[in-house]
């Protein structure tokens, strides 16, 4: 790793264009964001879209071969798609290498009955439709919890309020952290404060965000922010590898997300989709593989937090009121 705080990181291109006279203005102190993970750092990484122990195996095998440091393995197909047997095995994989297991909670409107999500308003997307759909939510996370699991995906707002709660009570372990899902991420300060202060331990921000959008957020916000490097298609299919030095710059603590566009989805993922999902998994770690080379050779791949690290740090919440 380079020492970022004594060798100063290069952009995308910066000798050749300046020797042309087409240099860029310097980048502005002002737009970095202030804030880092605890225990030190200012990125980590995330593999997500992880269906499963047999893609996990991949995903790992993968990451020893090409020397990707992982902090997080996340699975979006939903805790109720698994069994109890897989989550353990799941658990255990992951807490062998000291990586944060996340696991989606519950049912999502895209999965149920509300034709709204069909029609090109969308309806309420990926809400938890009624106090059941909510329930089922509750349910996958006390029992992952159970099982093991540290980390909550939700893509509700009721959902993490009531999990956040649900911590707080006690009814899962304090130290569960709750992670919000990119199909309802924030656009603007105003909201990604509003998912912090509802329990959010981090924030997965769409793809298409500005680097501009960032340090606004950062100036409202110091809550860990997931964002996808490279998103499926689903999300934009947006490729940023050569922006990572000044995502990180902006949004710090930032979780880079090793997507892939390109490739079918998987949701809800079965055995009838085995051979796609190991494939796109091995892909992932190599998408992982690219950005962290751009990062070195630009000289800015210094302050990644320390791996096992998985904590926020402190956060802002609403009050929880008796």
């Amino acid at each position: 790793m380079t020492d970022a705080s004594t060798t100063a990181a290069r952009r995308p291109g910066e000798q050749a264009l300046t020797a042309l006279g087409l240099s860029a203005p310097a980048p502005d102190p002002a737009d970095a964001s202030a804030h880092s993970f605890p225990g030190g750092g200012r990125w980590r990484t995330e593999i997500p879209s992880c269906e499963g122990p047999e893609a996990l195996a991949v995903v790992l095998k993968e990451a020893s071969r090409l020397d990707v440091p992982i902090h997080r393995i996340s699975q979006g197909s939903g805790v109720w798609m698994l069994t109890d047997a897989e989550i353990t095995e799941m658990v255990e994989s992951t807490g062998e290498r000291d990586i944060e297991l996340c696991l989606f909670t519950g049912p999502r409107g895209t999965w149920d009955i509300g034709g709204s999500t069909r029609t090109d308003s969308r309806g309420a997307g990926l809400r938890a439709r009624g106090h059941d759909a909510v329930a089922g939510c509750v349910e996958d996370a006390v029992r992952a919890t159970e099982l093991g699991v540290k980390c909550l995906l939700v893509a509700d707002e009721g959902v993490l309020w009531t999990l956040h709660r649900a911590r707080a009570a006690g009814i899962i372990p304090a130290d569960t952290t709750l992670k919000v899902s990119a199909l309802i991420g924030p656009v603007n300060p105003a909201a990604y404060a509003v998912y912090e202060r509802l329990g959010a331990d981090s924030v997965n921000v769409p793809s298409d965000l500005t680097l501009d959008h960032l340090t606004e957020i950062r100036r409202a916000s110091g809550a860990p922010m997931d964002m996808y490097i490279e998103a499926p298609d689903d999300l934009g299919g947006y490729v940023r590898m050569y922006e990572v030095a000044e995502l990180i710059r902006r949004g710090a603590p930032l979780y880079l997300k090793f997507g892939l566009s390109k490739a079918p989805g998987i949701y809800p993922y079965g055995h009838h989709m085995r051979e796609l999902t190991l494939a796109t998994a091995k892909e992932r770690v190599r998408r992982g593989r690219l950005a962290l080379d751009l990062l070195a050779r630009h000289g800015a791949d210094g302050d990644m937090a320390p791996l096992g690290s998985r904590l926020p740090g402190d956060l802002q919440r609403f009050e929880i009121s008796s």
